[in-house]
């Protein structure tokens, strides 16, 4: 028991570690979340700091849901606190405790804890936001239908009720954090990914 609340905690925590805030402050760059579109994400650090602000941020966002997930799973938990531990993480980016609960919109930190379930669920999420994303060019467009279609992956890789569960918690709550690229996609307004004009383009 105490072992699962330590794995909990402790990626709720992790995952409170925002890397774009974090990053730009190191960097010399404004406050993400004052910024652009506002978000504490990787594209909105990419629009106002560059490519390699961007990459490490992303980098940052992604194993910070990879870490938590991969040693719960290394030491063989069952699936619910494996579930559980993943969406600790998330929700950690989505509301860190250590910024004013002032968080990003998770599909970085989301397909870290994908990973470290399993490579393959990683992989195959990663390919669908590819896919959407060098077909449509719509950063936000790409993360909705890959995560729309990850409690799938999930199922197909490993098909226990706790994780699918989870999984579509995680997408939902994803899809209520993009509300506003939402309504942009629906009225045809929503930022290309090259269009770093676009204040509200943000995956």
């Amino acid at each position: 028991m105490m072992t699962n609340a330590l794995l909990i905690i402790g990626a709720y925590l992790l995952g409170s570690l925002s890397s774009a805030i974090i990053v730009c402050r190191l960097m010399g760059l404004p406050d993400p979340r004052t910024q652009g579109s506002n978000n504490p994400g990787a594209t909105n650090v990419l629009r106002i700091g560059g490519k390699k602000a961007a990459a490490i941020t992303l980098l940052g966002d992604s194993l910070k849901g990879f870490f938590p997930v991969l040693a719960a799973k290394l030491i063989g938990v069952e699936p619910l606190i494996l579930a559980a531990v993943a969406m600790a993480a998330f929700l950690g980016h989505l509301y860190p405790v250590f910024f004013r609960f002032e968080g990003g919109k998770g599909v970085a930190t989301a397909l870290g804890t994908q990973f470290g379930l399993s490579w393959q669920i990683g992989g195959v999420v990663a390919l669908l936001w590819l896919f959407m994303a060098k077909g449509m060019n719509i950063s936000s467009l790409a993360a909705l239908v890959s995560m729309a279609l990850a409690p799938v992956v999930v199922w197909f890789f490993w098909p226990a009720p706790e994780l699918i569960t989870m999984q579509i918690v995680m997408s939902l709550l994803l899809f209520w954090r993009h509300r506003s690229n939402i309504k942009n996609l629906l009225s045809g307004s929503e930022g290309k990914i090259k269009n770093e004009q676009g204040p509200e383009s943000d995956a």
